[in-house]
């Protein structure tokens, strides 16, 4: 992992100033997820704003799960979540945390407020307590529960938490003020009934703190410095901050920053829930999700996720950023690191006909043309070989420099050879081409300086192995697919998966495992799949060398 840059913004300058004013004298953060689902590119910015900001003040940053909904959240989302975090580089060490954590304090804090009158027990219904809310331009009205005595609420929350009372009957609420002008502070909900079993705490509890309440005390009791959070908490940091004042405990300070789009992505979770549990896709880990784990297995490096969150910056304003720029990084990183190697996607043999029949000659490859110090392979090269069957035409268009009847072309690194014939099955498909080589011209160059435009890549046919590619693009085929009034589902990408079971690579892939990143050239950057057994390797395509939708792009920019 290269060393962190040193960023600047507006969050990094806050804090400090407050280092310098002596208002903290360490910088401590956190990452709350909530586990009911899978990490996406947008978390990626939150992660590192929380894991980056602490490292470069020289702080800690701790993960702690946001655990207060058990009927949402199970054990495998934990894990994920922790795969992700790791997997991008990123270390919370020793310090790994869950709200049920601290579900006793912060049941004692509610006790606190009860005792203290600013909190009490509501018998309205959720639709209810919506309706005495009011408006953003009406004042709400007060609950006619509202000045129940400290003896009967601290007597009916206990008899919530013993369990007397259904889903729904009853809940806690803080006593802030029903005429507030931030609905926020308008006596909001601290706890809710739910008779469900917990992934950690099984049935001990069946009242479950609301995310206002459980987030400002969880930060208290682990010391956190610095509550970075997305622009749209910005409206409950008054709410966070009178919890702490009134339970008069240590108080950090909550900042907000804005979030991000990208387009042809959706990052809302119920979206994603919505493609997942709908089989529209294969899963959370789907390599044409914009998940963590999906980008993992499409074999996105997280070197270039953390590049380009870098790019995209540090905000007050919702920003949507260009798929293609995203893809510039994957592009650039991939293009530094892999290996090249030969892959056919759609095969074609090509029979050499003045070349021995059982002969091997050993091709030497660089497998990177800019990175010596990645060394050099050796290919074979046979009598049969396949190359790809867009680099054959037997009626070749104006400016097609590939191989055609009678036409000249340059192996890469093998030689110059000239199509003699075209052989084709009773339906008149073409299955393979007679073609004979210049001797003289090994590695690829002819003896006499003579010119040859094109130049294809090849595998031996005896020495290829047959491998499955999965040619991935875009899920959606419409930059904003969760556009008002359109159901995201009507643009999904009918092309955004094309299996081809019959590609050949090189032999020296033999060894690959999952996750392994590789150029074929000419065509792409490709991964090796989890789904790979022994016998049979498969490849997803990451990306494509070129970038067939700047174009598109562009002239949806020009059409605004």
């Amino acid at each position: 992992m290269e060393e962190p840059m040193e960023l600047s913004d507006f969050i990094r300058d806050w804090i400090k100033k407050d280092l310098a004013e002596g208002r903290f004298d360490k910088v401590q953060t956190r990452f709350p997820p909530e586990p009911n689902g899978y990490l996406h590119i947008g978390h990626v910015k939150a992660i590192a704003m929380d894991f980056g900001v602490a490292e470069q003040f020289g702080g800690k940053c701790n993960l702690r799960f946001d655990d207060t909904n058990p009927a949402k959240e199970e054990d495998e989302y934990v894990e994920a979540i922790k795969k992700d975090i790791q997997w991008l580089g990123y270390d919370w060490e020793d310090r790994l945390f869950f709200a049920s954590d601290y579900f006793d304090q912060l049941y004692k804090y509610a006790l606190k407020l009860i005792n203290a009158g600013k909190a009490y027990v509501d018998d309205l219904t959720a639709d209810e307590i919506r309706e005495y809310r009011g408006t953003l331009t009406k004042s709400g009205k007060n609950s006619p529960k509202r000045d129940r005595s400290i003896e009967e609420n601290l007597d009916l929350f206990q008899r919530m938490r013993d369990g007397e009372f259904k889903n729904g009957s009853k809940v806690l609420r803080a006593k802030i003020d029903m005429a507030d002008p931030n609905m926020n502070l308008r006596d909001p909900v601290m706890y809710r009934i739910l008779h469900e079993d917990h992934h950690r705490t099984g049935d001990k509890w069946c009242i479950y703190p609301m995310y206002d309440w459980a987030h400002g005390q969880s930060d208290s009791i682990e010391g956190i410095t610095y509550s970075l959070c997305s622009i749209e908490f910005k409206n409950n940091r008054p709410l966070y901050d009178w919890f702490l004042d009134e339970l008069e405990i240590f108080h950090p300070q909550q900042i907000e920053f804005a979030r991000f789009n990208m387009t042809y992505t959706i990052m809302s979770k119920r979206m994603i829930i919505q493609l997942v549990e709908g089989g529209y896709v294969n899963g959370w880990d789907d390599p044409r999700m914009i998940t963590i784990s999906g980008m993992r297995r499409l074999g996105i490096p997280p070197e270039a996720i953390r590049k380009f969150i870098e790019h995209v910056g540090v905000g007050l304003s919702l920003s949507t950023i260009q798929h293609s720029k995203f893809d510039h990084f994957v592009r650039d990183d991939l293009n530094k690191r892999v290996p090249r190697i030969n892959g056919v996607l759609n095969p074609l043999k090509v029979v050499l006909s003045n070349f021995p029949k059982d002969k091997v000659e050993m091709m030497e490859f660089p497998n990177h043309p800019d990175d010596e110090s990645q060394g050099v392979r050796e290919v074979p090269f046979t009598r049969e070989l396949y190359i790809e069957q867009d680099d054959f035409r037997e009626e070749p268009p104006k400016k097609f420099w590939r191989l055609a009847p009678g036409r000249e072309v340059r192996l890469r690194y093998g030689y110059l050879i000239t199509c003699d014939e075209v052989i084709k099955d009773d339906q008149g498909e073409i299955t393979e081409v007679l073609c004979s080589i210049d001797p003289d011209s090994r590695g690829g160059n002819a003896p006499d300086g003579r010119p040859v435009k094109g130049t294809l890549h090849w595998v031996s046919a005896p020495h290829a192995l047959d491998v499955e590619v999965r040619l991935y693009d875009r899920l959606f085929n419409h930059p904003f697919p969760d556009k008002e009034g359109e159901s995201f589902l009507d643009h999904l990408n009918p092309d955004s998966l094309r299996v081809l079971p019959g590609s050949k690579v090189e032999p020296s892939l033999k060894s690959a495992k999952a996750g392994d990143r590789f150029q074929f050239e000419r065509v792409g950057y490709f991964c090796v799949d989890p789904d790979s057994t022994e016998d049979k390797l498969v490849f997803n395509r990451t990306i494509a060398l070129r970038d067939s939708w700047a174009k598109i792009e562009k002239q949806q920019q020009n059409l605004k």
